[in-house]
């Protein structure tokens, strides 16, 4: 499941998406368009800008905006932004290492993970194939 911070980023993401070509959008207008709270959402779109994913306009008419269009962005590198990993068993997580699994002493004799597996790569899969134009259908 994805974190609050992921899922208000994506939610944002898509206000900008839907928005893209046109004028920047203002924080407070994404967050009352979404029902986020705007200072929650500072931090969010900070860490977007900072990654080049956003940009932004500064002073009393400023704004946020995509730097690249929507086809172009695409889900997986947003999501690890704000996630440690898309694996919900951390034997499956490259960053963990394969000996550690809160499920099972031997991971080759594991009865969960040849499932978890083929979720967790159809979850790369569609992530990463994924794009913020996705998120405006």
């Amino acid at each position: 499941m994805f974190s609050k911070k992921t899922r208000y980023a994506l939610m944002a993401l898509a206000v900008l998406a839907r928005n893209y070509g046109r004028e920047h959008l203002s924080i407070g207008a994404i967050a009352k368009s979404q029902n986020i709270s705007q200072r929650y959402l500072e931090g969010i779109l900070l860490r977007l800008k900072n990654e080049g994913i956003v940009g932004s306009y500064r002073g009393k008419d400023g704004g946020y905006y995509l730097v690249r269009k929507p086809e172009e962005v695409k889900l997986l590198p947003i999501v690890l932004l704000f996630e440690d990993t898309v694996a919900f068993v951390s034997c499956l997580d490259t960053n963990a290492g394969e000996d550690q699994c809160e499920f099972c002493i031997e991971i080759s004799t594991c009865p969960i993970r040849g499932v978890a597996r083929k979720i967790y790569l159809d979850t790369i899969r569609t992530l990463t194939e994924s794009s913020l134009l996705d998120l405006c259908k």
